[in-house]
Parts: C-alpha cells; structure tokens; sequence
C-alpha cells in the first residue's frame, strides 16, 4: 500500500514537472513569436518612414536650387482628368512621398509644398509617375496607363484658367488651381473641368 502511494506521488511530480515543462516551452514560443511579429512590424514602419523621406536615392534632397526645408509652405488645388477619369492622389502610394512637396492627409485634391523653388515636376518625380510636356505616365508604365500627345489627343495645362505650355518648371504659389486634362476635349467640356477645379477645397495645416 506504502509503495502503491509513493509511487503514485511520484507519478504525479513527473507528471507535474513535465507539464510546467511544456507550458514554459509553449510560452517560449508565445513569446519568441510576439518578438518576431513586433520587430516585423517596426521593420515595416521604418522601411516606409525612410522611403517618405527619401527621393532620388538622398534622404531628405531636393530638387536642385530648393529652398531649405520648411522655409516656406504654400498650398494648391490639383485636378488631373485622364479621357475624364480623374487622378486619385489620395491614394498611399501618392501620399508624402517628398517632404518637400507631396499630398498629405488621404487628401488627392491639395499639393502642399514646404520649400522655395520645388517645382511641379519634382512633386510627379517623387511619386514616380512619368509626367513632361508630352506625356502622364502611371508609374506601372502598363501600355494602357501611358497617355502621351499625338495628333488624336493631347496633354493640356491651366494654371489659375490660363492655358500654359509646361507645368515642369512651375512653382505652386498660395491658392493656385492646376488642371491637367488628357483627350480631345472641347471648350465646353475645358470650361466644366474648371468649374470642378474651382470647387475644390484647398486644405491648409
């Protein structure tokens, strides 16, 4: 009888003892997968903060003959219409992609600029979407996202109604409205897109 119950409390002890074993093992595991999950997760953040202030491969450059950084801050009104479509640039892979000029918010309607001399052609460059006086390029360059001027249609630009020739090299100033418009469209239908520009709410923080 003695020996029955010492060895049944024997048992039990190992039975215990593997028991806490396999626990603290399973919380080793636990815890070894919450760390992994945590520094994937700050991997992701920082890989992201990086590429935000990141733009032709210079952390925190510009475009040459910027301003300083924070030395100015004016904001725009944009609306890109492509055979009608409009442009998403609330988009992420559109938002604060340059400190120095960007969309910010999930706002796609108002460019904020953050320097002197940043031109338009800067903010297009750092969302890598190919943009001269000729062609709107997606930055997935697909055949069917590129729309280039032929003599069907043709890229246009207004600044403020005024039809100019280039948006490259133009600086946004406080309050400007800038369209760009891809097809064949008539003056009614021009006249329309600016009505819509003129609508927009120009977001200023």
């Amino acid at each position: 009888m003695g020996e029955n119950r010492d060895s049944r409390r024997e048992k039990e002890r190992e039975n215990y003892a593997s028991k806490q074993k396999s626990q603290k093992q399973k919380n080793r595991l636990i815890a070894a997968g919450v760390f992994a999950v945590i520094i994937a997760i700050i991997g992701f953040a920082s890989y992201h903060y990086y590429e935000k202030l990141t733009v032709t491969g210079t952390q925190m450059s510009g475009p040459p003959g910027a301003g300083k950084l924070g030395d100015d801050h004016e904001h725009a009104a944009v609306l890109v219409r492509l055979f009608g479509d409009k442009f998403d640039f609330s988009l992420p892979e559109y938002q604060v992609k340059s400190p120095y000029i960007h969309f910010e918010s999930q706002n796609g309607d108002t460019i904020h600029r953050h320097a002197t001399n940043v031109p338009l052609g800067f903010l297009f460059k750092s969302m890598k979407v190919g943009f001269d006086d000729n062609c709107f390029i997606f930055p997935d360059k697909k055949p069917e996202h590129t729309f280039c001027s032929n003599e069907d249609y043709s890229l246009k630009f207004y600044v403020n109604h005024e039809k100019v020739p280039s948006l490259i090299n133009y600086v946004i100033k406080d309050d400007d409205r800038v369209l760009v418009l891809y097809g064949n469209e008539n003056q009614t239908q021009v006249d329309n897109y600016l009505k819509e520009l003129d609508g927009l709410f120009i977001e200023k923080k």
